[in-house]
């Protein structure tokens, strides 16, 4: 072990050049995992048309988000026993296993299989960078540090629609399809970060004699797993059919075994009961499951807003998105400054679900078919404030009101509630879109047929023989259902005033879906209240004050 290295393992705090070269390997790896969440997104289409899966593609995403929501909590456990560097390393090598399988499968099905892999690494990237932040950084100072993790986050799910569109559309590059380097450009990064991380993190070697939960570790994915499943496959399926009763049922008695067993382990639990008796703890982890059905509630429905409503490209609403980023990094920047010099952080989620519900709510009210593009690039900055307020201040009093040998516990249990809640707010809302979108363009087809000059349009020859207009007809002939509107990639091309009733149908349904959101926003902001009103302080510094003087 070098010198510093030895100097660091009886205590001594990094300097802040080697704290800013330690980020910079973590901040690469939590870019990975975010990134990974979203740049599928907008490739999916080019890559199930290019496997002959397209039947298949929603797997590709589901695999991803169930391996890696299962295993964060893992990987919080296992770095209290194990470590941190060691399982950090494990995560990032396991990342790269699965994207390097990812860019090389010739079908759908080890394509999900390549994603649960990825999953499984992604797991530990998030959750571990922020408990190493802890362990590294003081309390004053940490807010700030881990305020610029929360801007990667913001960039990251921005970003990930941008490259994914811009990746697929290449029909080459250096020798491979173009939607493979979806995969292959997490190679270099996460090389990068692979060896930052090996050569410069340097921690306390830790091995605390414990025994492994395995019973929590199985009965938490016999809880998780069938929810994730309905909550991502349950519009296909059919949220009362069979399939989707089992996965209820399976969820139900999953998660009371798992608490069963959790009470039975004691100190030695995945996720130690003890922990939720602490207020700060357990509020935190609620706001942090509802504000993860708003944020990526949100996060799905403005891109769809841009490309079904607006006509945009993926590439084009992705850009647009950029403002969401500016609003995020102003807000988990200025939220961390402010927390690292007064300890106050109380304030932060009332104001960052204040304005998540103000932003939710002038989305529902104000977003229509012939919105200009600034209201919604707008809306976006404030959204992004929010979250900033919320996130990271949330994440930081997780970690502080539990003690330092649960450190990971309490960090990646943040992580993994805000997953869960992403799950479920995309899901439930994407459905709700979709199921409102069908009724409503429905009704906007009826009085707009009773109209002469819609009519006189609808009977024109050249209308109607136009090949642009002809999925349109196609749609006129079987009516609008869950099914007619899979495939909405025509609705642009086609005659404007035509396809008017469709596209209100679905800014119609949009609003109805933020309206709701913004109604979970209001609950979140009532919950902020019951947070404790006290300074934030670092546990490791108040051991040290109570241990006797020797």
């Amino acid at each position: 072990m070098s010198k510093s290295a030895s100097a660091r393992a009886a205590g001594e705090v990094l300097t802040h050049r080697q704290t800013l070269t330690v980020m910079v390997g973590l901040m690469l790896g939590l870019f990975l995992s975010s990134l990974d969440q979203t740049i599928v997104s907008t490739s999916i289409y080019t890559i199930a048309n290019d496997l002959d899966g397209l039947s298949l593609q929603a797997w590709a995403t589901t695999a991803y988000l169930i391996t890696s929501t299962v295993s964060t909590p893992l990987y919080g456990k296992l770095s209290d026993i194990f470590g941190r560097r060691p399982l950090y390393l494990v995560a990032i090598a396991i990342f790269l296993a699965g994207s390097l399988y990812a860019g090389s499968v010739h079908s759908m099905t080890e394509l999900a299989m390549a994603r649960g892999v990825q999953g499984l690494g992604a797991g530990g990237l998030m959750a571990l960078a922020l408990t190493i932040i802890g362990d590294i950084v003081a309390l004053k100072d940490r807010a700030k540090y881990q305020g610029y993790f929360m801007s990667v986050f913001g960039i990251s799910s921005v970003l990930g629609p941008v490259i994914g569109g811009a990746l697929a559309g290449a029909s080459n590059i250096l020798g491979f399809d173009g939607w493979r380097w979806v995969f292959f450009i997490n190679l270099p990064i996460g090389l990068a970060a692979l060896v930052v991380v090996y050569m410069f993190l340097h921690l306390p070697a830790r091995h605390v004699k414990q025994k492994i939960d395995y019973w929590g570790a199985a009965t938490i994915t016999l809880g998780i797993v069938p929810l994730l499943l309905v909550a991502e496959q349950g519009r296909t399926w059919g949220w009362a059919s069979g399939a989707s009763w089992l996965c209820y049922g399976l969820g139900v008695v999953g998660i009371g075994a798992f608490l069963f067993v959790e009470k039975k382990a004691g100190d030695y639990a995945l996720i130690p009961l003890r922990l939720f008796s602490n207020a700060t703890f357990g509020l935190s982890s609620l706001l942090n499951f509802i504000i993860g059905i708003g944020m990526f509630g949100a996060i799905a429905m403005l891109p769809m807003y841009l490309q079904l409503v607006k006509g945009l490209t993926p590439t084009e609403a992705g850009l647009m998105m950029i403002t969401f980023t500016v609003g995020i990094l102003f807000g988990s920047i200025s939220a961390g400054r402010t927390i690292s010099s007064s300890g106050v952080y109380r304030v932060f989620p009332i104001m960052g679900t204040a304005i998540l519900a103000g932003a939710a709510l002038a989305m529902g009210l104000v977003l229509g078919v012939d919105t200009g593009l600034w209201v919604p690039g707008l809306i976006a900055v404030f959204f992004g404030v929010g979250l900033g307020f919320c996130m990271q201040p949330l994440t930081l009093a997780m970690q502080v009101s539990v003690p330092p040998k649960d450190m990971g516990v309490g960090t990646s249990t943040a992580a993994f509630f805000r997953s869960m809640g992403g799950a479920v707010g995309t899901a439930v809302f994407i459905s709700l879109l979709f199921s409102l979108a069908a009724d409503k363009i429905a009704d906007g087809m009826k009085t707009a047929v009773s109209n002469p000059d819609y009519q006189a349009v609808m009977n024109d020859p050249a209308v109607a023989g136009d090949p642009a207009n002809a999925k349109l007809f196609e749609f006129f002939k079987n009516g609008a259902s869950n099914d007619s509107l899979n495939d909405t990639s025509w609705v642009h091309a086609a005659n404007s005033t035509l396809t008017r009733p469709i596209t209100e149908g679905f800014a119609q349904a949009i609003d109805v879906v933020m309206l709701t959101a913004a109604g979970l926003m209001v609950i979140a902001f009532l919950i902020s209240f019951a947070l404790p009103n006290k300074k934030l302080t670092d546990p490791k510094s108040a051991a040290k004050e109570a241990a006797p003087a020797h």
